[in-house]
């Protein structure tokens, strides 16, 4: 479906010159979201490019939606208008990088795994190992406030994102927060832009606190029979003085899935085939330091498993941590890549609800001809992934299921919504679920960002 919007495709050439002004239905096609094709695209260099565009845009009315490498983009209601793409991958520089001050600087674009090697050459890193790493680019990853199983240990990228540059819906280059922490001061606005899918702005910079890179680190698994023996190691994790990493948990079903070939597509690196343990539920976590801190943290943790009653521990060294973490990172990617009609929801309750959660969740799904498998992290969200078998009703009842586990949580006092759906359930559910009640403060800040109403119209909660 094209927007049908009316753009002056000479004008957008003057902006980014006619090498980047891209139109034709063909090429155009890529830049689809949920099946709305924007009239024309502009792969601009530059943040004043990126103002240039805005201000256009602002002044024609033209629905503008930033784009980056396209890994992310289901997530969110179509858009209401969308008339022209700003793809950002031109802007893919590291601007300055001081490793002994522990400070970076780069522009949006940057894919994270060039960053990663870039970083590692220092034996630093950024805690944001995300679903589609090998692709999604910063901006991209930002914008769209997808979690990283190293959120247990460095929290979500508003504990490192130091300050940032954005257009505003003005076309006003605009900064906020600073380049090293000591220079942080003031409102953190950038922080607003966090998960708002560009319906706030468009990032042109982000400035970053990286960190030291483990040298030594191990992986553990524990498998229980039931998910409430999994619950009280997790437990008992939580209430010790053990600096995880990473602290998952993973229903039955997650071994089955990490393990088959369409992870092995999606993540090469080797593992150990039955690891997480088939059919049970699995509390697994990783931990770095010296070779006497490994030692001891994993006597700790076989100790509050054999306590927690666990019938299987493992221990993985460097050799598999790479591909066993990397399936954690992509288990929103494998999910998706193992059916196109596979629905993963974002369940995020309270600590001491997560077993109500999870036992509500799996209720509803039943006995529907629906296949679930989830992962759970160490915030205690709750990634639930539906799959359909291949019956005439999977579909519905996956649909059905969807609509009574937003209203089971939010009941709980939770938020639900859909990161991953076919562009059909859409149609019928709001993914973000009901408007909460902080949404009339959300609609003003929309209008003090945004006061054209030009960025990413109808994509974000309540249609903002």
């Amino acid at each position: 479906m094209s927007s049908g919007a009316k753009i002056a495709a000479p004008r957008v050439a003057e902006i980014v010159g006619p090498a980047n002004a891209v139109d034709g239905a063909d090429k155009l096609a890529a830049y689809e979201v949920d099946g709305v094709r924007p009239g024309a695209a502009a792969r601009p260099e530059t943040a004043e490019e990126i103002a240039g565009l805005v201000k256009y845009a602002a002044t024609e009315k033209l629905a503008v939606i930033p784009i980056g490498a396209r890994t992310m983009l289901g997530i969110g209601m179509p858009p209401a208008r969308y008339d022209l793409a700003i793809d950002m991958t031109r802007l893919d520089r590291v601007i300055s990088y001081d490793p002994g001050d522990l400070t970076l600087s780069v522009e949006p674009g940057i894919p994270l795994a060039k960053l990663a090697a870039t970083l590692a050459e220092h034996k630093q890193f950024l805690p944001l190992g995300v679903p589609f790493f090998d692709c999604a680019t910063v901006g991209g990853t930002l914008a769209s406030g997808v979690d990283s199983p190293l959120r247990h240990a460095y929290g979500t990228a508003r504990e490192f994102v130091l300050g940032m540059e954005f257009v505003s819906g003005d076309g006003a280059v605009t900064k906020s927060g600073g380049r090293v922490v000591k220079n942080v001061s003031g409102y953190d606005l950038h922080k607003l832009m966090l998960g708002a899918i560009g319906s706030l702005g468009v990032i042109t910079r982000v400035n970053f606190k990286t960190f030291p890179r483990p040298a030594l680190a191990r992986g553990f698994f524990a498998a229980f029979e039931t998910m409430e023996k999994a619950l009280e190691l997790r437990e008992r994790i939580m209430r010790s003085k053990l600096s995880l990493l990473t602290l998952d948990l993973g229903s039955p079903g997650t071994g089955e899935l990490f393990s088959s070939a369409t992870a092995a597509k999606v993540v090469p690196e080797v593992v150990t085939a039955d690891l997480p343990a088939h059919g049970k539920w699995t509390i697994s976590c990783g931990f770095w330091g010296s070779t006497d801190v490994l030692a001891r943290y994993e006597g700790d943790l076989q100790q509050m498993a054999a306590d927690s009653g666990a019938i299987r521990v493992d221990t993985i060294g460097e050799d598999e941590i790479p591909g066993q973490f990397g399936r954690k990172r992509e288990f929103v990617a494998i999910v998706s890549a193992l059916s196109p009609g596979a629905i993963v929801m974002k369940l995020s309750v309270r600590a001491s609800q997560l077993q109500e959660a999870h036992a509500k969740a799996r209720s509803i799904v039943g006995a529907a001809p629906v296949d679930h498998v989830t992962l759970t992290n160490g915030a205690g969200v709750i990634y639930f992934a539906m799959l359909p078998r291949r019956t005439g009703d999977a579909t519905q009842a996956c649909r059905q299921a969807t609509g009574q586990i937003m209203k089971a949580i939010t009941a709980l006092g939770g938020y639900a919504t859909i990161i991953r759906c076919p562009l059909e359930l859409k149609r019928e559910i709001n993914v973000w679920g009901a408007p909460r009640e902080d949404f009339p403060l959300m609609q003003r800040v929309k209008r003090a960002f945004d006061p054209h109403d030009i960025f990413a119209p109808g994509r974000f909660v309540g249609g903002l």
